[in-house]
């Protein structure tokens, strides 16, 4: 009963939406309206700035380390610390508070490395930095860093569970991320440094909503 508990726990801490709530708080938007719709890292920088958008990725990553973190503490044995930290970030994906919607679990799911093993956490940073130097596409960047974590799991020697868990993290990316793979086989997809004006945007809405209201 209490794994089952801490678990709940765990996917609840990952389901807080952070960057609807940042957005919200600093500049009164939905920030899934704008963009890629998205409420991690990326899309608050684009929408919001840097201020708010770093405090989403930190706040993102310490979602996965205090899940795996509170399981550890409370059920001692790593096994279900892996599960806490994969049910952080299915709460992040899929989040309870925003009708089983959310982000793209790329931050939650580097704190969770970082919480299980730091160097492959720190190995696959490095990657997605490297990759985003030379593409400029996050979405890239972060989809071959999360392919690399499995291969670091084995560089690394870490257990056939972390190997397996590593697996399904970046099986959890590479879902999420159908939508940027489409427009990056199309050539559509945003690059680093894009920013959406976020009053424009505002604008066209209700520009919008005002001709259908008036048809």
């Amino acid at each position: 009963m209490l794994s089952l508990i801490v678990l709940l726990a765990c996917y609840l801490l990952g389901s807080v939406p952070i960057g609807w709530m940042v957005g919200k708080v600093t500049r009164g938007v939905d920030i899934r309206q704008f963009g890629s719709g998205n409420i991690g890292f990326t899309n608050a920088l684009r929408t919001l700035g840097w201020g708010p958008a770093v405090a989403v990725l930190i706040a993102d990553v310490a979602k996965g380390v205090a899940a795996v973190l509170l399981t550890r503490a409370l059920m001692g044995e790593e096994a279900w610390a892996v599960w806490g930290g994969v049910c952080a970030v299915a709460g992040h994906n899929w989040s309870a508070f925003l009708r089983f919607r959310g982000g793209r679990g790329v931050a939650t799911s580097l704190g969770v490395i970082l919480g299980l093993a730091p160097l492959v956490a720190l190995s696959a940073f490095a990657v997605w930095l490297v990759v985003l130097a030379v593409s400029r596409y996050v979405s890239l960047a972060s989809l071959i860093a999360a392919a690399s974590v499995p291969l670091w799991m084995f560089v690394f020697n870490h257990t056939m569970t972390l190997k397996v868990i590593s697996l399904l993290l970046c099986t959890f990316i590479v879902v999420r991320h159908i939508p940027n793979i489409k427009r990056l086989l199309a050539g559509t997809e945003h690059k680093w440094g894009q920013k959406v004006d976020v009053k424009a945007e505002e604008q066209k809405s209700d520009a919008s909503e005002t001709v259908t209201s008036n048809q």
